[in-house]
């Protein structure tokens, strides 16, 4: 898998079926999103966007950590858990998704590479 993500034609190439490769990751994934949701229907309704609120918070993790880390990611799941908890701590919990949104913001503005992301240099011409 990591071959053909890295290089396609090259992994085929080498004689790996890289068709087969995709289908085989697709559908791992496939079946891991399906065993996530169905343990989120344990714990709520079904309804059609019952995931939406764990995606929208599995971003903002990913974008507080740096895109492309995946000890950033955890790292800012870590953050913004603490941040939303310790703020239900102090205000209420309805605004539980707003501070996950400020936090978000406050890092767009501080640091837009994340904890871990690298600093993009301009291009000069």
């Amino acid at each position: 898998m990591r071959a053909v993500a890295a290089n396609p034609e090259l992994a085929f190439v080498t004689g790996i079926d890289t068709d087969k490769v995709i289908l085989i990751a697709f559908a791992i994934g496939s079946a891991l999103a399906g065993i996530a949701g169905i343990l989120i229907s344990f714990d709520t309704d079904m309804t059609p966007t019952m995931g939406m609120n764990a995606l929208m918070m599995g971003v903002v993790a990913v974008i507080i950590g740096g895109v492309g880390s995946i000890p950033g990611a955890a790292l800012g799941a870590f953050l913004l858990a603490f941040a939303q908890n310790f703020g239900v701590w102090k205000i209420s919990s309805q605004w539980q998704d707003a501070i996950a949104f400020i936090v978000l913001l406050l890092f767009l503005l501080l640091r837009p590479q994340g904890f871990f992301g690298k600093k993009i240099r301009k291009a000069e011409v």
